[in-house]
């Protein structure tokens, strides 16, 4: 319903035979190109802010370009990209001597932005380049990342006499990265110079002996947050490194022509066609390094920490499609049911089930499920449209809120006027601010005896750092209705005494728990429900949340919850909101305690 941005998505592709050979077998030498392109518009729901690819050409003579990047602004940033990087050779012929057209190529690397707590603009659209005359030191990074300590990263780099041109994750690690790539082909030099090596001879065993695992190694030691990176470099190495808590996610898969990695598994299974089983998923802290001469090597690059897989990626932001997500959305709904019938006073004959479209329809079909398990026959309606999306050309805050209210319609007749119950369900409510301008009101024109809405998540109580945009405390409808209990109920100390924790113990606890603590989250519901419920709207209203048990029951092998519990995985996550709350107590309650 509250549209997040979040994660970006990325894709990569080595091809492992000549151009020549995809000619012939796949009718052109923009196979590759063709792949990349797919694989990035079956990720588009991960990024729609900006889109970006490079491209890394083995063959191309010394006086010609060989490391490409293309990058575009906007929703439609993909299309625009292949379109400009189509060249002459209409026919899809194999490009000939003297004849290299741009993104010719081995290497495919394609990025997907949303920015989140970061800058936007083109400059901030991935891949970023970092140049140099030679080959082995060129570098082309992008990622799916949120770094929580970059200010201690970049304090790091001046020390080093390091002046970055652009604070930002991005740019700073480019930076890092890069710097400890210079010393890998220094060292290879030297050690080249010491076997008696000459000219050209010293390029070629530098571009064939380079050991991208020292590179990351002592690069990603220096990072912490949530991550999978990847990069190409100008002599032919392509990588990438997931965070040692598996915060993010990347699947790959090789084969005697190709090796590929992207965010999402279906992605995989439906460009190339295969099995779920096909596909491996790379570990927390490990790296999949594909080298120039097209040797495959998986090297853990850090020590995996506590497992902290990422669960919004299960309930909302990857691909229903995936097989495991599909069945984990279904259970997430299914669970929901003894609380749902308790509700509506097992009253299912008279009650209507449905969803905010679109992203909760598996939660809604494992929710009827359950309530079938019952020996019920269920009431199914389409009650709710999503219409338009909000133009943001409008900037006044009452017609932008009148506009907001349209976004989403209702299908009138659906149920039975001031009779029938309406059980609707969405897969998380965070903001609270679509269902105060827009749903409430809309589903209040059907004169529902009563509305349960139902959220397949848990309450969502804390920010996230590690690339989801939801960094402010205040912006949380959980957080609202806990510190307006707090000042109903005259506990006004907890805030003072939280704040004093935030300030002088920022990095090993999580304070903000306490906020939490002197209430059930019956109470918070019933607190949200009053804060969100439009004036005059006359149909009663409870919420009904997930369970952090049934969160973990349905998706076991993702526990990273931090949004709902407050439990970070790192120490940056820990501070940063602790942070929050010391900035939210200052700028919006404007106390200084």
């Amino acid at each position: 319903m509250e549209q997040l941005k979040h994660e970006c998505g990325v894709a990569m592709i080595r091809l492992l035979k000549p151009l020549s050979y995809y000619e012939q077998k796949y009718g052109t030498w923009r196979y590759g190109l063709n792949k990349l392109y797919l694989m990035m518009e079956k990720q588009h729901n991960r990024g729609q802010e900006g889109a970006g690819v490079g491209c890394v050409n083995l063959n191309a003579p010394a006086g010609e370009e060989y490391m490409f990047r293309e990058k575009a602004e906007g929703k439609d940033a993909i299309t625009e990209i292949f379109k400009r990087i189509s060249h002459p050779l209409a026919d899809g012929s194999s490009p000939q001597t003297g004849e290299q057209p741009a993104f010719a190529g081995q290497l495919y690397m394609g990025h997907l932005r949303y920015s989140t707590t970061g800058k936007s603009g083109l400059q901030y659209v991935h891949p970023f380049l970092r140049r140099n005359n030679w080959r082995a030191k060129n570098l082309c990074l992008c990622g799916n990342f949120n770094m929580t300590n970059i200010d201690e990263v970049f304090s790091f780099l001046t020390a080093q006499g390091q002046s970055p041109r652009i604070y930002g994750d991005s740019y700073i690690t480019l930076e890092l990265m890069g710097h400890r790539l210079d010393r890998e082909v220094e060292r290879l030099f030297q050690k080249a110079q010491g076997q008696g090596l000459q000219g050209t001879d010293i390029t070629d065993y530098i571009d064939n002996h380079v050991e991208m695992g020292n590179v990351l190694k002592t690069t990603m030691k220096h990072f912490d947050g949530g991550y999978v990176m990847c990069g190409l470099t100008g002599s032919g190495e392509m990588f990438a490194v997931r965070d040692p808590w598996g915060i993010r996610p990347a699947f790959w898969y090789q084969d005697d022509e190709v090796v590929v990695l992207a965010s999402e598994r279906p992605v995989i299974q439906t460009t190339f066609d295969l099995q779920a089983e096909d596909i491996k998923e790379l570990k927390p802290g490990q790296s999949l390094i594909v080298r120039k001469s097209g040797e495959i090597v998986q090297q853990q690059i850090m020590p995996a920490r506590q497992l902290s897989a990422c669960s919004f990626e299960r309930i909302y932001f990857s691909r229903g499609s995936d097989r495991d997500i599909y069945l984990e959305r279904k259970r997430l709904g299914e669970q929901l049911t003894p609380a749902i019938m308790q509700a509506i006073d097992s009253d299912v004959a008279h009650t209507v089930f449905s969803y905010i479209p679109n992203t909760a329809e598996v939660a809604f079909h494992g929710m009827t499920d359950g309530v079938r398990r019952l020996n019920q026959e269920v009431r199914i309606e389409k009650v709710v449209w999503k219409d338009i999306k909000l133009r943001t050309f409008i900037t006044e805050g009452n017609e932008r809120n009148d506009l907001a209210a349209h976004v989403y319609d209702i299908t009138y007749g659906s149920l039975v006027p001031y009779e029938d119950n309406l059980v609707i369900i969405d897969d998380s409510i965070v903001r609270g601010t679509t269902l105060r301008e827009s749903i409430f009101k809309i589903l209040d024109r059907l004169h529902p005896k009563k509305i349960v809405m139902v959220s397949s998540s848990p309450q969502i109580r804390y920010p996230d750092y590690y690339g989801i945009d939801m960094s402010r405390l205040e912006e949380l409808c959980a957080f609202r209705a806990a510190i307006a209990l707090i000042k109903d109920r005259g506990l006004e100390q907890v805030i003072a005494e939280t704040y004093r924790a935030c300030k002088t113990e920022p990095t090993t606890k999580n304070h903000v728990r306490a906020i939490y603590a002197p209430f059930t989250v019956e109470e918070i519901n019933r607190k949200i429900v009053e804060m969100l419920r439009p004036d005059g709207m006359q149909a009663p209203i409870e919420l009904v949340y997930q369970s952090i048990e049934g969160l973990h029951e349905a998706c076991p092998n993702h526990p990273g919850d931090w949004y709902f519990t407050g439990h970070y995985p790192t120490n940056g996550g820990i501070r940063l909101c602790n942070g929050a709350f010391v900035n939210y107590v200052e700028n919006v309650l404007n106390l200084q305690l």
